[in-house]
């Protein structure tokens, strides 16, 4: 696990929103540990805050942006982008005004802007979203597909094609976060030629200029549209280069477009609310499609929040003590020994398994015809596996046992059955005081609670 981090000290950014014209200044601040990221429009009563999540996204049409009520932010993803490429996890972003600073249509500005205030890490731990099986969301008529595929970390692939000469089909890949910064944060946005003339004509690109976007020109350059463009960008000259795109600026990279919509995947998937673990493929991203991905991905993060927190259980990984172990731990013996591995032990948890067989003998009785585990084996089971993180407080385990003194909130809500296997986890409640241990105990099998109970025990010393 890592720990979340915020910025050391407010740092500011001013400009233009792209689409507005509006000048604005963006501010980011410091936020507290498991705040995310949040937008405030400064410039309205009450200064209203708008959080990052994909719930709020009220429109992608040129940009993604989020509102509630009146307070509307337009173009957040270049910011998202930034703050997530930098390993932020908590900000407050303050802004006077509708839409965000286009600047030179890349993330390279906010992200400068974060290293000049410093990061600070947190005492929280960060929370993940991890993607534990494939997630497959499509587009079908517009060729939009993405994918969310299991991995140790955060990586993104994307796939553009437009099916246009002039830009052909490029691809990105971002093996980690931290490549963002060198490898993909000053990749700009860019426009086709008949997109732009679109935009201009219709009074939608008031704060563009030749230098924050590339332009692909994908379409003759007549003398009215290359009279037009002058104007738009008070420009003498307006010439396009041999690679077809206008001769305003140079590439960065072959494939800058391909970098730009991965960055703009980066920001627009920071909308799902949580950190992701997990290889990203997307094929023709859009801000459309990746914002709806973002809302699938905080649907199954909000899912997930109200199922147990089950402890992870790989068979074939080598247990912290085994069988063996757990009777030099342990004073129980067959057939009382109801406690097979430890998994996990630390001052504060243990989690350990119990795979329950046919040949238990307790299903002889219990029930002939339809065997079910005994609800008081269950606890039982339970308490054993909190007898090994009890013992291990005192220095000689060996010369101490355990005792039940009570039990509360005992549940059982599944049934457990022969081929079942109990994942128990136990936790401190209390700290361990004159021999006297709280704990509250869960008992799993696969991703449902079967029981749980409120226990205290004594440690005595025997020998």
């Amino acid at each position: 696990m890592t720990n979340q981090q915020t910025i050391k000290q407010p740092t500011s950014v001013e400009g233009v929103g792209l689409h507005t014209g509006a000048s604005v200044t963006l501010t980011f601040n410091p936020a507290p540990e498991n705040h995310g990221f949040t937008f405030v429009r400064t410039d309205l009563e009450g200064s209203p805050k708008v959080p990052a999540l994909a719930r709020n996204v009220i429109s992608t049409d040129r940009g993604t942006t989020i509102g509630k009520g009146e307070a509307v932010i337009n173009t957040v993803e270049h910011v998202l982008a930034a703050l997530v490429g930098m390993d932020i996890d908590n900000c407050l972003i303050e802004i006077n005004g509708p839409e965000t600073p286009i600047l030179d249509g890349s993330s390279r500005f906010f992200v400068e802007a974060i290293e000049k205030a410093g990061i600070e890490t947190q005492a929280a731990e960060r929370d993940y979203y991890e993607v534990k099986e494939p997630i497959r969301f499509e587009l079908e008529n517009e060729g939009i597909e993405i994918m969310a595929l299991p991995d140790a970390q955060y990586g993104v692939t994307v796939m553009v094609d437009y099916e246009t000469k002039v830009l052909g089909s490029q691809n990105a890949t971002m093996h980690h976060v931290n490549e963002f910064n060198e490898n993909i944060s000053n990749a700009r946005t860019f426009s086709f030629l008949h997109e732009l003339e679109y935009l201009l004509e219709h009074g939608l690109i008031k704060g563009g200029d030749l230098n924050n976007a590339i332009v692909y020109v994908d379409k003759e350059l007549s003398a009215e549209s290359m009279a037009k463009l002058k104007t738009a960008f008070k420009k003498d000259n307006v010439a396009v280069k041999a690679n077809g795109i206008l001769d305003n600026l140079d590439l960065h990279y072959p494939n800058e477009a391909a970098r730009h919509k991965l960055l703009d995947v980066v920001g627009d998937l920071a909308l799902a609310g949580k950190r992701i673990k997990g290889r990203i493929i997307a094929t023709k991203p859009g801000h459309k499609g990746n914002t709806e991905f973002a809302k699938l991905l905080e649907g199954k993060i909000k899912e997930e929040a109200k199922k147990p927190n089950v402890p992870a259980y790989d068979p074939s990984a080598e247990p912290l003590h085994d069988v063996v172990g757990v009777m030099g731990l342990l004073p129980h013996r067959p057939p009382f020994l109801l406690v097979d591995k430890i998994l996990e032990l630390s001052d504060q948890h243990v989690v350990g398994i119990k795979s329950v067989t046919m040949n238990e003998p307790f299903f002889v009785g219990h029930f002939p015809g339809a065997p079910v585990m005994p609800g008081v084996l269950q606890v039982e089971a339970m308490a054993q596996v909190g007898g090994i993180l009890a013992l291990s407080s005192v220095p000689d385990p060996e010369n101490y046992l355990t005792y039940f003194l009570k039990m509360d909130n005992v549940r059982f809500k599944h049934k457990v059955v022969p081929g079942d296997t109990l994942i128990f986890k136990l936790t401190l409640t209390d700290p361990i005081r004159r021999g006297l241990v709280q704990m509250h105990g869960e008992a799993f099998v696969g991703d449902k609670l079967v029981s749980e109970a409120d226990m205290m025990a004594q440690i005595v010393k025997e020998k």
